[in-house]
């Protein structure tokens, strides 16, 4: 299993990498709706805590893999049989997710990860042995997961109490092993398969996104039939939608992770900025879905709130997407000030009486500006 060429030409992903995001679909979808009951019961604080700590073990597994694949992968029958074992810790993930979220029951969910990831660290290991001339890298990743997965399990055994600042240690140590590892020696992954394989994550949060705000407003649609707010909510939601795929789609990646030093140090907030990428797409799809709910059920909670889990979570995306994937591109202030007015319009826009509607105009008018002509 030696290192791919980065500069291989016509990279791109492959159909067992597509079957693996498929599946990952299944872990999303559980995230999604298990936040929406947390904002429909008017659980907003605890519900994007538990919604954040549950994402980031989906988001962090399938990033890992998608770096480890970038620069090995052999497509030979062991490796086949190794990602089809993870793709099985995924769907096991997937079936913890409610549990973990509603009741705190991490047992589940935790083998699942466990199984990810540890069938990964023999992949590294697998590496090491195959390519001396990256082994102190590989052997470091290899190294690096394996402590980290005893570090989950033995926090199944401590008092629940200790458990919440546990896991945040956890997820520190986890995200410092690719940079501890890499210190050793950067892998050879390719800055056009790495941007496609972010691309098509992002097409599949995004996708959620729409999964869920449908089935929200067709189930208010067969209660009440049609009214304004409802109308409203969803010429707001497509809006949304629309405008989030467009602005992420408005600039290549692959031109930011071009193999220099500089992106190097540049791909690791990219890469982890993604995070808030993926997660904030998500959660859109729980808040429109929950404000569907407000809106017909007048379920626990103020308008503004729930007007804000639609809101915050379409900033963070746009804030996001922009510091880490556009910003880079932009050269003049004219370019980079219409990103945070928007965020800050599209914050307002949850003291408003239809603040789907109003996120969605603020943003096809964000789209509107970054797709005119430049001279």
């Amino acid at each position: 299993m030696v290192g791919r060429n980065p500069g291989e030409p016509n990279r791109t992903a492959t159909s067992l990498e597509l079957f693996f995001d498929l599946c990952f679909v299944v872990a999303v979808a559980q995230a999604s709706t298990s936040l929406r009951g947390a904002l429909t019961e008017g659980d907003y604080a605890g519900g994007a805590l538990r919604f954040g700590l549950v994402f980031f073990t989906i988001w962090w597994a399938w990033m890992n893999f998608t770096w480890f694949a970038s620069a090995y992968d052999p497509d030979d029958v062991t490796y086949r049989l190794t990602v089809l074992v993870q793709i099985t810790g995924s769907l096991v993930l997937a079936a913890g997710v409610r549990r973990a979220f509603e009741h705190g029951d991490l047992h589940i969910i935790t083998l699942g990860y466990v199984v990810l990831r540890t069938t990964l660290a023999a992949l590294w290991v697998r590496a090491a042995l195959s390519d001396p001339a990256r082994r102190r890298t590989t052997l470091r990743f290899a190294a690096g997961v394996m402590v980290c997965q005893l570090g989950w399990v033995g926090l199944l055994l401590v008092p629940e109490p200790v458990r919440l600042p546990g896991i945040v240690v956890m997820i520190v140590a986890e995200v410092s092993v690719p940079v501890w590892a890499q210190s050793a020696g950067m892998t050879p992954w390719h800055p056009r398969h790495i941007a496609e394989r972010y691309e098509l994550f992002t097409l599949i949060v995004l996708g959620e996104c729409v999964a869920a705000a449908t089935v929200a407003v067709r189930g208010a649609f067969d209660r009440h039939q049609g009214t304004g707010a409802l109308y409203a909510l969803a010429a707001g939601g497509l809006l949304v939608a629309f405008a989030m795929w467009w602005l992420y789609f408005a600039r290549p990646a692959h031109t930011l992770l071009a193999t220099t030093h500089q992106a190097h140090r540049r791909r690791f907030l990219w890469a982890y900025g993604h995070y808030l990428v993926f997660a904030s797409a998500t959660a859109e799809g729980a808040g429109l879905a929950a404000y569907a709910d407000h809106v017909t059920r007048h379920t626990q909670g103020s308008s503004v709130a729930a007007g804000a889990a639609v809101t915050v979570p379409a900033a963070v995306f746009l804030i996001t997407v922009w510091v880490v994937h556009l910003r880079p591109h932009q050269r003049s202030r004219a370019e980079r000030i219409p990103f945070p007015v928007a965020a800050v319009g599209v914050l307002a826009a949850a003291w408003s009486p239809a603040p789907v509607l109003l996120a969605g105009v603020l943003l096809a008018g964000l789209v509107a500006v970054v797709a005119m002509p430049r001279r």
